[in-house]
């Protein structure tokens, strides 16, 4: 699969620009790459279609805002997460693009109209788009670090095989409504002092949908449209975060009598784990040790997000050293390689001892190696706390 363009570059503005300077933006590329314009380049349509997913993410400033923040794979768009039961924008058909983006461009009800003769003088009914579904998904340590997938049950709206989703028996008998001729939207010319004045409101008789159903489908009653659980399977990116939202296009609720189906929002929610807590990319583990084994070393397994890893304490481990497990941590979402995990070393002080282990202590107290002698190179709490954040 080839790897997604940069959505600014798409565009061709600056990571900073303003709303406005991306819709021209948009509006100059859509006219320019628009099929109708270039029958003869087969890369038009793919290129005009490249830049309306571009533009649906950098004019939501919630996308747009996970875009910077976290590349293609916060907005579910290319990674690891894309391809077959994937994320994104990638499936967008030229309908969805003059439902949800042609206004930008006027034309009423037929936004692309006026340029391109796509509506027959603003007679071109909008095709309608389902309403969004937003789950929530937990996710443990490892599988937010590595990448899943799940397969999860969703109760949406889906289209009736029966009818084929326009609502009407053996899907054929349909009549174009006389009272907006298959628009699904009147004109009103009202004369004012100001001169006339044109309104457009949804159709009374077909309910905006252009189509008049004679006899209804006996599956769906004539909705079109099903309510049933549907298995999805989620390809989850390694790196995602508590609160991060992706978006699966076409796997939300499917419209009435036809239409566009809308998204699937799975927002992302971490199990605690029990041993293992999470800095950014890096993992940290709390590892409490006696003194003995401080003092003297020693060998140990520790759990990692990826099973027990073995280390080894040096003699005379001192109590707040901290230990890097190199490419330990977590994969990063766009790729930078993976996080490390810091091992924080903690000497455990016996709170209870025997007459014995006292009469022990007390005979090592003023044996000079006992005594705090750190050196030049010992660093205290302030440079230890920088080493850890840098």
């Amino acid at each position: 699969m080839a790897k997604k363009r940069d959505y600014y570059e798409v565009l061709g503005v600056d990571r900073g620009a303003a709303a406005d300077d991306i819709k021209k933006a948009y509006r100059k590329l859509a006219i320019k790459f628009h099929p109708d314009k270039n029958p003869e380049d087969p890369t038009a349509e793919d290129k005009f279609k490249e830049a309306a997913e571009a533009y649906s993410i950098l004019s939501d400033d919630n996308k747009r805002a996970r875009y910077d923040q976290y590349g293609h794979a916060g907005v579910g768009n290319g990674g690891a997460g894309a391809g077959a039961g994937g994320f994104g924008g990638g499936g967008f058909s030229m309908d969805d693009i003059f439902s949800q983006f042609g206004d930008i461009f006027g034309g009423g009800e037929s936004p692309f109209g006026d340029i391109f003769g796509r509506g027959g003088g603003g007679g071109g009914r909008r095709v309608r788009r389902g309403s969004d579904l937003r789950i929530k998904l937990k996710l443990n340590l490892e599988e937010v670090a590595n990448g899943v997938e799940k397969k999860i049950k969703v109760k949406r709206h889906v289209s009736c095989n029966t009818c084929g989703g326009n609502g009407a028996k053996n899907g054929t008998s349909l009549t174009t409504c006389t009272g907006c001729n298959g628009t699904g939207q009147v004109r009103k010319v009202v004369s004012t002092m100001l001169g006339q004045m044109v309104s457009t409101s949804t159709c009374p008789q077909c309910n905006g949908d252009g189509k008049i159903i004679s006899e209804r489908c006996d599956t769906c009653a004539g909705e079109g449209r099903l309510l049933q659980d549907d298995l999805i399977t989620l390809n989850i990116p390694g790196g995602v975060a508590e609160g991060m939202q992706l978006s699966m296009s076409g796997k939300g609720n499917v419209p009435s009598r036809g239409g566009v189906a809308g998204d699937l929002l799975i927002v992302i929610e971490e199990e605690e784990d029990p041993n293992l807590k999470r800095d950014g990319n890096n993992i940290v583990f709390d590892m409490h040790m006696s003194f003995v084994d401080a003092a003297l070393g020693t060998s140990t397994e520790i759990p990692t997000i990826d099973g027990k890893a073995r280390i080894t304490i040096e003699p005379g481990t001192q109590a707040g050293k901290i230990l890097r497990l190199k490419g330990k941590g977590i994969k990063d979402l766009n790729g930078y390689g993976k996080g490390d995990q810091l091992v924080h070393i903690s000497v455990w002080t016996p709170q209870q001892l025997s007459s014995d282990e006292r009469e022990t202590l007390e005979s090592l107290r003023n044996s000079p190696n006992f005594q705090p002698k750190p050196g030049k190179n010992e660093k205290g709490f302030f440079d230890k706390m920088k080493d850890f954040f840098h």
